[in-house]
């Protein structure tokens, strides 16, 4: 687990759960160009995800994030099983997910909202667009949506 940006900020971070180095440098390039100020915190594989989930239970944690990014295709564990797991815990049932991936077979987009994702976006392949829907997540998930706890006290 890697956290980048500023670890130090007292806004929620965001939780990037993405195993391809070019889509993470994709997303990290995006979120710097639309001054995304949050820390960013990432996971490189779903085993990864989940023990995070597991070890960050409660609202007043400064570590749980405003949102989770998360791949479907991920080694070890795949994005579906990542969100199962996290919507089993009460606190991360409020927290926002966003699947972000390559598939748009419908078996994934219909069972990823059966089992509680809040936003299904397929990734662009280049970096003009990717960044075109980080600078819509961010207008959205980070300025226009209220979320469900409070930034941490710092």
């Amino acid at each position: 687990m890697n956290v980048m940006l500023n670890p130090y900020s007292p806004l929620r971070p965001i939780l990037v759960v993405e195993d391809s180095d070019m889509d993470l440098d994709f997303c990290m390039q995006a979120f710097d160009e639309h001054a995304i100020a949050n820390p960013v915190i990432v996971c490189r594989d779903g085993d990864e995800a989940m023990q995070f989930i597991d070890a960050h239970p409660t609202s007043d944690n400064p570590r749980l994030p405003l949102l989770v990014l998360l791949d479907l295709r991920l080694p070890k564990v795949d994005g579906l099983e990542v969100l199962r797991h996290a919507r089993q815990h009460p606190v991360w049932k409020q927290v926002p997910f966003i699947i972000l991936t390559t598939s748009r077979e419908n078996s994934d987009i219909g069972t990823a909202y059966q089992i509680g994702v809040n936003s299904y976006i397929v990734k662009p392949v280049d970096f003009v667009s990717f960044a075109k829907v980080v600078k819509r997540i961010k207008l959205y998930w980070i300025l226009t949506n209220e979320p469900p706890f409070a930034p941490p006290s710092g």
